[in-house]
């Protein structure tokens, strides 16, 4: 493996756990938006779906 190479597989792995983070960042700002704002359950689809999911897996 060249070292041009190992910086892409170094920036590839930085990356993916960045965006790792940021779903997991975004699940929790959603949840705590639901909790905080009932009146918007049934409006926004995956919304709901990222709500139920993190509640049956807590």
């Amino acid at each position: 493996m060249t070292e041009n190479e190992k910086n892409e597989a170094a920036t590839l792995d930085q990356r993916r756990a960045a965006r790792a983070a940021l779903k997991t960042r975004h699940s929790q700002c959603v949840v705590r938006l639901m909790d905080e704002r009932t009146d918007l359950r049934g409006v926004h689809a995956l919304a709901d779906f990222v709500d139920e999911s993190v509640r049956w897996t807590a």
